[in-house]
């Protein structure tokens, strides 16, 4: 755009420079007023073939003439072809843009695709180019993509429904496609589409609906993510396990460590010291004694409410203190009777009554 602009300066400076020029040229001959210089000058520049004001009877003047001919006219479609750069520039360097951008999905291997750049979609490739992942965003809407260009991404629009679209984002070299759209029919058609285009490929897909998950599975999805059950999991942790959360931080990635843990059997959790609690007035490392290995404390949140990470060997428990232990969901329980003896004890904010 720049060009254009300089372009159209140059051309309006090299005209009006031209008119007067024009002007007090014809106006300094014998006989010639301004008013019929400045009638000399337009009919001249602008072709319109009137004939001539004064009769041009010296070659002085003849040749005068035909310079303002060149002059203007030439200045005029200078000024015009500056117009025409400008509208047409942007659509060129838009095909030139959407070209390189084609051009870098080619040469993708092993990328993530991302279909669909909506409230799921944005903060999850933010994520992926915070972690340095090579990813592609397919999306129908223009406005999506262009918000997605604009952020740096590789981006392409069209329907992930179809299969030219997933071919063009590279399919077949892809290892891994997110689908997370808000549509459970479109994320199941375009996981379908998916598998079979690429057999090997990784699919990750979004579900609004829990009857939506086997049909996902069904058509090929890997893993299926459900947003509602995330965010009631998030709000339960923060009711029943408000240290562990404070640990955790808001971070949503943060957020779906303990969802991770419980698919390969472990939970974190906090157990409060309650009254003659016998590890009162101890060493964190006999609490680790007693648990005998089963279990990890990762953080002692103290009584005044200061979160303490990675706790030294001997700090020393204090009634109204919380443990934050990752352990097996089945041995803590074990571990609440071991440091509770004969007391009540709140666990998952229910409390019972343990015995030795």
């Amino acid at each position: 755009m720049t060009s254009s602009f300089r372009r159209i300066s140059t051309g309006i400076l090299i005209f009006v420079v031209t008119c007067i020029v024009a002007v007090f040229g014809y106006a300094s001959a014998p006989g010639w007023s301004i008013l019929d210089a400045i009638y000399m000058v337009v009919i001249t520049i602008f072709g319109v073939g009137y004939g001539e004001v004064k009769p041009l009877d010296t070659p002085a003047l003849k040749v005068f003439t035909m310079l303002v001919i060149v002059a203007g006219t030439t200045s005029a479609v200078y000024i015009v072809g500056g117009f025409i750069q400008m509208v047409t520039e942007g659509e060129i360097q838009k095909a030139l843009g959407d070209r390189r951008r084609s051009r870098e999905i080619e040469d993708l291997e092993n990328h993530v695709i991302v279909c669909g750049y909506g409230r799921i979609g944005q903060p999850l490739t933010q994520i992926l180019a915070e972690s340095d992942e090579r990813f592609v965003v397919v999306d129908a809407s223009p406005e999506r993509i262009e918000l997605a260009q604009k952020n740096g991404y590789l981006a392409m629009s069209g329907n992930a429904t179809e299969d030219r679209t997933l071919i063009a984002a590279g399919i077949n070299r892809a290892r891994m496609l997110a689908t997370v759209l808000p549509d459970d029919a479109k994320n199941v058609f375009i996981t379908l589409t998916a598998r079979n285009l690429n057999p090997e490929i990784e699919i990750i897909a979004r579900g609004e609906y829990g009857s939506t998950e086997s049909k996902l599975v069904q058509a090929g999805a890997n893993r299926v993510v459900m947003p509602a059950s995330i965010g009631a999991l998030r709000i339960a942790h923060l009711i029943t396990q408000p240290s562990a959360t404070d640990l955790l931080g808001r971070d949503s990635r943060h957020s779906q460590l303990n969802s991770n843990l419980e698919q390969i059997g472990l939970r974190l959790d906090e157990m409060k010291l309650m009254e003659g609690a016998p590890l009162i007035g101890k060493p964190l490392s006999k609490a680790e004694v007693q648990g005998e290995g089963a279990f990890v404390i990762v953080a002692v949140k103290k009584a005044d409410g200061e979160m303490v990470s990675d706790p030294p060997k001997d700090m020393i428990l204090s009634e109204g203190d919380a443990l934050v232990v990752v352990g097996h969901r089945s041995d803590l329980p074990k571990f609440a009777q071991r440091y509770v003896v004969g007391q009540e004890v709140t666990y998952r904010g229910v409390k019972q009554k343990v015995r030795s």
